[in-house]
């Protein structure tokens, strides 16, 4: 590809959509600039390693695909070119091999996100992309040039193409503060309400309950909405619940309470016992001991799932003790717990929302701002943890570098 007389291309947002589309673009030979808010780039990455990398996951891509729902012919595409096979060829050629773990989920060997980022970082660097950093954008001038803020006051800058990645509204202190979203409004780009995924909910907990379990762990266990379950752990909070389990419900669930208000989230607190083994165990005489102590001794609840019973039998005005067998049986393994609202977004994993993907093109160029591009998070997506947020980011950074590059190539032989 012959490269114009300009390429000059600023990228905003150093978070791996940002980072993965400035090393697409200076492979194809692009002058890179990548400008962000923060003192130091890959701020949520590196928290997101926090408790271990995770880059993507192993499962088979059609599988893989579904995760996305709605959004899913939209990424396809993109993540089809930058699988999670390539991802992790990416990484151990940046010297961070990965491995597999027991949940399928795939992590550097390392297990940590900041030997890679700074391995990242220093490709980028040999290769010529250049860093503004502590440079907030502020959007357009009249004549379309990119202002920012910066401690040195305002300043303008002009480039040839930009690509957009800049977050969604999750973890704000980290940079992701959603204030491109007006921007674009004013631009006539059409966003989809930006609301919180992978989050927790709050709960009218009792103040005996709160002050007793919060931060105790609901370990395998099954939670139910709907037609959906899952599996796994769950936490119990000051103000409501949250957890891997219920951030793998949280998009009906959220969907539920935005639309009618309310959602009755059910716990199975022994999901690996069926009904009539469950009965059969609590047919067993309690005699002189406690009803908490029977029932941890009989089916081996947890202190916090006996909590939770009890807890849900007070609201619902029941008494656990005058159920029937069966009647106490069915109640252990569908605990309901009425959620009252969402977590804020601040505090969400990730956002779904954003950018509608009918005001992009093929190339993730915006329709209506020929030469601006976006990629990541503030694309109209979301998935559940394990894996499948980061590859997606890295997939569309990778996919808008490809589409600017093509952009100029169309400008090269039109000029021509």
């Amino acid at each position: 590809m012959l490269k114009p007389p300009q390429m000059d291309v600023a990228v905003i947002g150093a978070g791996p959509a940002g980072l993965m589309a400035a090393e697409v673009l200076v492979g194809g030979d692009a002058d890179v600039m990548v400008y962000d808010a923060m003192p130091s780039v890959g701020r949520k990455f590196l928290m997101a390693g926090r408790g271990g990398l995770n880059l993507t996951h192993s499962e088979t891509l059609p599988r893989f695909f579904g995760r996305y729902g709605n959004a899913t012919p939209h990424l396809k595409a993109a993540i089809e070119v930058f699988s999670p096979d390539a991802l992790r060829d990416w990484s151990a050629a940046l010297g961070q091999p990965t491995f597999v773990g027991s949940s399928g989920r795939v992590f550097p060997q390392a297990f940590k996100a900041s030997p890679l980022l700074r391995a990242w970082l220093r490709r980028l660097d040999a290769s010529g992309v250049k860093f503004a950093l502590r440079h907030r954008w502020t959007g357009w001038e009249a004549d379309g040039r990119l202002a920012f803020d910066t401690p040195g006051g305002p300043r303008v800058i002009e480039a040839q193409a930009t690509i957009l990645a800049l977050g969604g509204a999750s973890w704000p202190r980290l940079g992701s503060d959603a204030a491109w979203v007006q921007k674009l409004v004013a631009k006539g780009v059409r966003i989809a309400p930006l609301a919180p995924a992978n989050c927790g909910f709050t709960v009218a907990w009792s103040d005996v309950f709160r002050d007793r379990y919060e931060g105790q762990p609901l370990k395998g266990i099954m939670l139910s909405f709907g037609a959906h379950d899952v599996r796994g752990e769950a936490m119990i909070t000051r103000s409501g619940i949250e957890g891997g389990a219920v951030y793998a419900l949280s998009g009906p669930l959220r969907d539920a309470m935005l639309g009618e208000g309310r959602a009755t989230l059910r716990i199975g607190l022994r999901p690996d016992l069926d009904r009539s083994d469950l009965v059969t165990r609590l047919s067993a005489p309690r005699g002189k001991q406690s009803f908490s102590n029977w029932l941890r001794k009989t089916v081996h609840l947890s202190p916090v799932g006996i909590g939770l019973l009890q807890e849900a039998a007070v609201a619902s005005g029941l008494s656990l003790s005058s159920l029937s067998t069966e009647g106490l049986a069915d109640r252990i393994n569908a605990v309901p717990v009425e959620l009252t609202g969402l977590a804020p977004i601040a505090r969400a994993i990730s956002t779904a929302g954003g950018i509608a993907f009918d005001e992009l093109d093929a190339n993730f160029m915006i329709r209506r701002l020929p030469g601006i591009f976006a990629a990541g998070e503030m694309l109209d997506w979301e998935a559940p943890t394990g894996g499948y947020l980061l590859q997606a980011s890295f997939a569309t950074g990778a996919a808008a570098g490809r589409g600017v590059l093509k952009w100029f190539e169309r400008r090269m032989a039109s000029s021509e």
